[in-house]
């Protein structure tokens, strides 16, 4: 996790419930104002702000769907990484038998450790950084024994089509999980978010102040609105977040590698 994320400590709940209160307390300024300057306002004015609203709400909607594009792309590339990752290490367990017969038990058996491990740190949240280094320190051990493994078995054996394709599949191997441990850090940036967060109070603001220019309160249909824009930003949020929000990428293809390597 980047250090300098602050959103990103906080519980997606915590953030979408402030978020509503305060579009509710910015709403509820809004129409004081508005029925505070009522008699002082023109009909010109009160146009001029029903337009004003149309466009905020056209912005809000804009970013909206800008940003929930942006984190459900980042889903689904954390989940295909999850998928490749796993095939990779299928595949290399597989190529275990093309290597000679004195380092297939060895090899196995780290492999049924990595695999192991990968399972076990993909549960880590990320806020929790000393754990995840330890476990990183681990794998990235396993994986030097690995190599260590593949190049004596190619003293052995140097036949690029029984241990040169375990080497490769080796390194494909690495490869994929280097790529899955930089989609992790890969978030909608925060100051998409507060900007993002910024429009909807102001467009909570917006409303009310429309409300108090007419002289009546619609209490019902604001707060509905307010309610399904933030389950909305709750989904972003949530989706942004790999190993603490309540949707997390289907670690079921690397479970069932370690599955079958315990059988």
């Amino acid at each position: 996790m980047n250090e300098q994320e602050v959103l990103y400590g906080f519980s997606s709940v915590l953030i979408a419930a402030a978020l509503f209160v305060a579009i509710v307390v910015c709403n509820e300024l809004g129409f004081r104002t508005g029925r505070f300057t009522q008699s002082r306002t023109t009909s010109e004015m009160k146009e001029l702000t029903g337009s004003v609203q149309a466009s905020i709400l056209g912005l809000l909607a804009l970013l909206l769907g800008f940003t929930f594009s942006m984190s459900m792309q980042r889903y689904d590339n954390r989940s295909i990484a999850v998928i490749d990752e796993a095939n990779a290490i299928g595949t290399a367990v597989l190529r275990v038998e093309l290597l000679p017969q004195e380092f297939q038990d060895d090899a196995k058996q780290l492999w049924r450790d990595y695999a192991q491990l990968r399972v076990e740190v993909g549960q880590v949240d990320l806020t929790k950084v000393d754990e995840r280094k330890e476990y990183n320190a681990k794998i990235a051990q396993l994986q030097s024994e690995l190599w260590s493994l593949a190049i004596a078995a190619t003293n052995v054996d140097p036949r690029p089509v029984t241990t040169g394709a375990f080497v490769k599949s080796l390194n494909d191997a690495i490869d994929s999980q280097g790529k899955r441990n930089a989609l992790l850090q890969m978030h909608v940036p925060e100051v998409v978010l507060i900007l993002l967060f910024v429009v909807f109070i102001a467009s909570g603001g917006i409303m009310g102040y429309s409300s108090g220019l007419s002289g009546q309160r619609m209490v019902v249909p604001i707060m509905l609105v307010s309610l399904l824009i933030t389950l909305i930003v709750f989904l972003i949020i949530d989706l942004d977040r790999p190993k603490r929000g309540f949707i997390q990428v289907n670690q079921a293809p690397i479970v069932e590698v370690l599955d079958s390597l315990k059988r």
